[in-house]
């Protein structure tokens, strides 16, 4: 009996073990969009999901009172143009962090403040010069308010501050803003008990170099690796490489005690012709894997003991981001919260425990008679109609994909193999797959104005079979 209570207190001290390696995984909420759904219903979808952090790039009143009580923490952001006003005004720091931080905390778990966001980049600005003065006023009050403790400054760098990043045993910061920006800020967040945001987007090193740089490499998948000609460690993923090369960066400057949070990380389902690798199954690929990567294993291979903590960019496509499509199709989520692709978000989604969206609440489960999806099948996506969305676009949805979309209708015309169910969901769901595997799956042609989704999950409509390509 004794050995039996030893042997199941080991069991679940190694379990512990194995939790505590685990990282954990975030969202950013962006808001640069005009048909987004209220904060109140974003906290309900996190909820949903079982994500437990999100990061916002200001310090919105009404998203910050809805976070209350929710469980859920935030880092906010001190904005980029306010940066100047907080490093040369401490009763600016002071009655900003009373009115944004104090008035809601701690009912809103307020965890990190971040000072603008990637002011420390490929050149140095005058905002550069603002940052590390920023941090410090903005820490000063928080000291002021006993909330130093719990709550911690830090500023979120772009990898493009790096003067060399391959190898990553050789990551080093650009050499002129050493001395006058990095050292000061690596200072700061060393005194403080802080750790460094650092933006992390493998997609861009793809872009530009798709002809050198795996693809499988940058998304996670199965690969023979790179090998670390500095110190032979072999990389399987060209995102922990660009991580450790900012370890090593900091190592070089004698901060390697310091700990580090990627802020931001993603890969868009649209882009532009010139965006090569930018498509819906190349960001479920790159955000599903990274999910299992940080929430199942350990650190990276130059930090195995450090868990990867990560924030995805982003929680919705934002329709008003300037710049290329890419730009305004990062999101997991379109504003009418119905999945872009669907992927775990949480350790509870990795478990098969992850609710569907809020207005998507069938996703997993039968449609109406009969009809649903059943398991995942590896590398295939469907397009499906959601049970939630309004009968009228439903129709409107079906006659186009059966009409001026090409999608072929004839299995769910009557005596047809797909007719049974004999239901408007079961039908457009049908015709919305027709149309998206002829259109060979590329980003947006499962959209049908907001009431259609990708899913991964083979579809089950009675004997009918959805096809996979045509």
């Amino acid at each position: 009996m004794a050995s039996l209570s030893f042997f199941s207190f080991l069991i679940l001290f190694l379990s512990a073990i194995a939790v505590s390696d685990a990282g954990s995984v975030g969202i950013n909420y962006g808001r640069v969009a005009d048909n987004l759904p209220p904060p109140d219903k974003v906290v309900q979808l996190l909820k949903s999901q079982g994500v437990a952090k999100v990061k916002i790039f200001d310090s919105d009143s009404a998203v910050l009172t809805a976070l209350a009580n929710s469980g859920i923490s935030v880092v906010v952001c001190l904005p980029n143009e306010q940066l100047a006003s907080a490093a040369n005004d401490q009763s600016f720091s002071d009655g900003w962090v009373q009115a944004n931080i104090a008035k809601y905390y701690p009912a809103t778990k307020i965890e990190a403040i971040a000072i603008g966001n990637e002011v420390i980049a490929e050149n140095i600005t005058d905002t550069t010069k603002s940052v590390v003065p920023a941090m410090k006023t903005i820490q000063a009050s928080l000291v002021k308010l006993k909330l130093d403790s719990n709550i911690k400054v830090s500023t979120p760098v772009a990898i493009s501050c790096l003067g060399n990043s391959y190898p990553p045993s050789a990551g080093s910061f650009k050499p002129d803003q050493v001395q006058s920006t990095i050292i000061p800020m690596l200072d700061f967040l060393r005194k403080t008990g802080s750790y460094l945001m650092v933006n992390v987007y493998p997609f861009f090193a793809y872009k530009d170099n798709s002809k050198t740089i795996s693809l499988d490499y940058s998304l996670f998948k199965d690969n023979p690796g790179v090998v670390d000609s500095g110190n032979g460690l072999r990389y399987k993923s060209l995102f922990e490489a660009q991580v450790d090369a900012v370890y090593a960066a900091m190592s070089a400057l004698t901060y390697d005690d310091l700990k580090l949070v990627v802020t931001e990380t993603g890969w868009p389902s649209a882009g532009d012709a010139g965006e090569v690798g930018a498509s819906q199954d190349n960001a479920a690929a790159y955000n599903g894997n990274l999910v299992r990567r940080v929430l199942t294993g350990n650190g990276t291979p130059l930090k195995p003991n450090d868990p990867l903590n990560v924030y995805i960019f982003a929680l919705f496509n934002e329709n008003q981001k300037p710049g290329p499509t890419s730009e305004r199709n990062y999101g997991l989520f379109y504003p009418n919260e119905q999945r872009v692709y669907n992927i775990p978000l949480s350790q509870k989604g990795l478990n098969g425990n992850q609710s569907p969206p809020a207005s998507n609440v069938n996703q997993t489960a039968p449609v109406n008679n009969g009809g649903g999806v059943s398991k995942a099948t590896s590398g295939q996506t469907w397009c499906m109609a959601s049970p939630n969305a309004e009968a009228e676009e439903l129709q409107e949805g079906l006659d186009y994909a059966c009409g001026e979309g090409g999608a072929d209708c004839g299995p769910i015309q009557p005596n047809g193999a797909c007719y049974n169910p004999n239901s408007l969901v079961a039908h457009a769901s049908y015709a919305y797959n027709s149309y998206y595997q002829k259109k060979a799956r590329v980003s947006g042609s499962c959209f049908f104005s907001g009431t259609a989704y990708v899913s991964t999950q083979r579809p089950s409509f009675g004997n009918c079979q959805f096809p996979t390509g045509y």
